[in-house]
């Protein structure tokens, strides 16, 4: 019994750090301001974009992803995994509709789309890219082992957790956010569910147009 209340325990301690990391993300944000320029609908935006830290994604179905890899192109990123039953899906064909949305025109800068699993102990590189490639073949998939993956999630304002199921096997909590990284490479804010892709779409123009 007094097994099961510290496992209790160190469950509610990780998921009260979950919160607090999402809420703490958050309040670094500022909400749309429509008396700006360029005006935004949906994204949520750093007063000033952040640098991103160096770091190396194993990507699928091989080769490397790195901060470079941000440079030159507008990026929206969203962290899952291949076993999730809904957000996942649900985000990554959204994404698909914004890609097709913003295609014509096509935006100054590229637009690119990436897909980093948190479960990389499950989603082989095979898997991974075969999942991506469902929604659109233009879906960069990667993921690392935690000791890379954890502080390149964490600089980008994601958090995600392991955790156990009652009929065995586990899930992964996991941010919702889509993160929003500019031509420069730096972090430029996000979206958060529940996602609309049009307002995605006119928000990503109008910030590749105004050049921000």
């Amino acid at each position: 019994m007094h097994s099961n209340r510290n496992i209790m325990l160190l469950i509610v301690v990780a998921a009260v750090a979950v919160s607090a990391g999402l809420w703490l993300g958050q309040r670094q944000f500022i909400a749309p301001d429509r008396s700006a320029a360029p005006a935004v609908q949906a994204a949520l935006l750093y007063p000033v974009p952040r640098v991103i830290e160096p770091f190396a994604l194993d990507r699928a179905p091989g080769g490397t992803f790195t901060a470079a890899d941000f440079e030159g192109r507008w990026t929206l990123a969203f962290f899952g995994f291949t076993h999730c039953p809904d957000i996942c899906p649900t985000t990554l064909a959204q994404l698909k509709q914004v890609e097709d949305a913003l295609a014509t025109p096509p935006l100054p800068d590229p637009l690119q789309l990436l897909f980093v699993s948190v479960d990389p102990a499950r989603d082989d590189p095979a898997t991974l890219a075969r999942y991506a490639a469902y929604f659109s073949p233009s879906i960069i998939a990667a993921t690392a082992p935690d000791e890379r993956l954890q502080p390149m999630a964490r600089g980008l304002g994601i958090v995600y957790l392991q955790t156990p199921l009652d009929g065995g096997g586990y899930t992964v909590d996991h941010s919702g956010q889509v993160v929003i990284v500019d031509p420069q490479g730096r972090l430029a804010g996000m979206f958060r569910p529940p996602l609309d892709p049009s307002r995605i779409a006119a928000d990503l123009r109008r910030l590749a147009e105004a050049g921000a």
